[in-house]
């Protein structure tokens, strides 16, 4: 299974934006589905969005029209950019090839 690191997050203030990054440890065109999931504190891990590799993409309603996922198969990455950010955007956002990232802080507080 790949290795998968995320990074991006961090601190903004609501309204504002963020683009996560997974950088994987191989080649992903060939994975079926690639996720980015959340996990806020005291809640369930949830699904956030997925791109199959033919580009195909689904949003929990949520985050419908606030976020976008895509991937770059060259740079072996997967993307999230999160624009409109709330308060209750924050969790630690996980990305989920054949394996799990280790995780990377949102934080959305003014």
């Amino acid at each position: 299974q790949e290795q998968l690191v995320e990074s991006g997050g961090g601190l903004v203030q609501p309204g504002g934006s963020l683009r996560l990054s997974c950088a994987a440890s191989r080649n992903i065109s060939s994975i079926y589905i690639m996720a980015w999931y959340r996990q806020a504190p005291g809640k369930q891990r949830e699904l956030v969005a997925f791109i199959t590799n033919g580009g195909n993409t689904n949003y929990a309603d949520f985050v419908m029209g606030r976020f976008t996922i895509s991937k770059d198969n060259a740079k072996n990455t997967l993307y999230l950019q999160m624009d409109s950010l709330q308060p209750e955007d924050t969790a630690v956002y996980y990305c989920k090839g054949g394996s799990w990232g280790q995780g990377t802080q949102v934080t959305v507080s003014s």
